[in-house]
Order: C-alpha cells, then structure tokens, then sequence
C-alpha cells in the first residue's frame, strides 16, 4: 500500500514555516530569517519513502497586502488553500498580535484534516501553554493541536507518523528521486536573497529581487552570474556599499551556502541594477515570477 498526498503548511509571518518544512525535508529548501515576509513564492518540498509521498507546500505569511508584490505573494496563498489533502497550521505561541480571521474561517469551512502546531513553545510556560490550547481548541474545534519547536526539533518526529496516517492510498505524484518544483536557479537566488535579508536592515531587503541570468556547469565548476534588482539609486549604493565591501560580503556568504546546496565549488558573479518601483509594476511582477 502506498500513501500519497499534499500538505499545505500556511500561517503569519514568522510563524517559523519554512523551518519547520527544512526540519520535516532534512535538507534547507526554503530561507530562513528572523525577518517578517522572508517567504515570496509557494515551495514543494517531496519528501519520499518507499510507501510514501507528501508534497509539503511552504507558502508566504498571511497578512493584509499593501502593494502588488504582497498581492501576489497573498495570491499564492489563496491557491494554497484549495488543493491540500492535510493543513498544518503554525502558530507562533509568542505572538501577541491578534490572529488571522482570514485563516481561522478558511480551515474552519475546509473538508481536509488540520493539524494546529503551537510553535516556540520552549519560550513559553507551561500554564501559558495550556491556556493557548483550549484558546486554539475554541477556535477550531476540528483541529488537532501539537506543541512544537521547529527550530529545536522538538516534536517534530510525530509529525510524518500522524501526517502518513491521514493521507489517502495513492501512487507518487512525482518521480521518487525529485525533491522539489523548484529549479536550480530559484535556489540560488533565495540563497542570494536570504544573506540581504540579514545583512541589510530597514525596508532594503524588501525592495530587492533576485534574478539569475546564467548557470553553466564547466569542469566540475557551477558558473553563476545574477542581478540584484532594487527600486532606487540610492538603494544601489546601499547594496554594493563602500568600495563594494557590502556586496562582496553578500556574495561570500551565498557562494558557501551554495557550494553546501550542490556539493559542487561556485563561482558567483553579482550585478546590481535598477528596476524602478518594481513591487508596484505588475509587467515586472510577472516577469519575476509572481503571476
């Protein structure tokens, strides 16, 4: 008997989605900072046994979108909660803000399983802990509700046994040896973009795509050239810094990670250029990916 099927992990930003979907795949899919919004795209990590298939999908936080990259990103969103066999819902337990109405009433209605994951719970205590419980319990009274740590892997080991036990008899939906949708390029720009998110502040990172013009294997060497495309002038000094310092940095920091990623030596080469006012443009959108 072989078990197969999709499972959507949504949220807020900063829920820790993406580290829970790198813990769950045993391998760094998806980026991960201390940053709201890190998350752009839907990714499909495959993970495969041999009785078995899940397609995790990572989507963006929910959040009211202000702009058309955040209408887009809340697009992916939306599609995500059509097509899932299982939702995980991540709640972040220190998280005092109110929670999303949106995704409360959405997996209310929804005919599929929800697994609640209350997430940080090594940062709170145990009375506060219960008292989210019968808070979430009240909320989705379908829901059955898990303390975890991602980042501590602490329960996470239950996760595949209860998930495997919720998904229909099906044959793979994907060949046993893919591990996701995504192409080569898509890593090395998540991987490019993920050290702008932590080595520059304010709205910088925000305003920042990445584009990957050539990727060429030669010899046992990846050649990669990529463009970092930001709004304004001034944002491009900012990114290459005084006397290139900055971007140097940058491109260090990826080319490591990159070399972990393909087990193969990189020669990265970084361009900067100007695409004004590209979050707003839905042409550029488009073309960067967000359709």
């Amino acid at each position: 008997m072989h078990k197969a099927g999709f499972v959507n992990i949504v949220g807020k930003p900063n829920a820790g989605k993406s580290t829970l979907l790198n813990q769950l795949m045993g391998e760094k899919l998806a980026i991960v900072t201390q940053k709201a919004q890190t998350t752009r795209h839907r990714i499909f990590g495959i993970y495969n046994e041999e009785d078995l298939q899940i397609v995790f999908s990572d989507t963006p936080g929910v959040l009211d979108a202000k702009y058309g990259l955040q209408e887009k990103m809340m697009d992916f969103v939306k599609d995500s909660l059509q097509d899932a066999d299982v939702f995980l819902f991540i709640v972040d337990v220190t998280d005092k803000a109110e929670p999303s109405e949106f995704l409360i009433d959405k997996l209310n209605k929804i005919p599929v399983p929800v697994l609640l994951l209350l997430n940080k719970v090594d940062q709170t205590t145990q009375e506060g802990l219960e008292k989210q419980v019968e808070e979430w319990h009240n909320r989705i009274p379908k829901a059955e509700i898990l303390p975890i740590s991602a980042l501590n892997a602490f329960n996470t080991d239950i996760i595949l046994p209860k998930l495997r036990s919720l998904l229909p008899e099906s044959p793979a939906y994907y060949d046993k040896e893919q591990y996701t949708d995504k192409p080569e390029r898509f890593f090395v720009n998540e991987a490019i973009r993920e050290k702008i998110l932590l080595n520059y502040e304010k709205e910088i990172p925000y305003s920042v795509e990445v584009v990957t013009e050539q990727f060429k294997e030669k010899e046992g060497i990846i050649f990669i050239d990529s463009i970092i495309y930001v709004e304004r002038d001034t944002q491009k000094g900012i990114i290459i810094g005084h006397k290139g310092d900055a971007i140097k940095k940058v491109g260090t920091e990826a080319r490591i990670d990159l070399e972990k990623f393909f087990s193969k030596k990189i020669h990265l080469n970084l361009f900067v250029k100007v695409k004004k006012d590209w979050r707003k443009n839905d042409r550029d959108l488009k073309n960067f990916g967000y359709r």
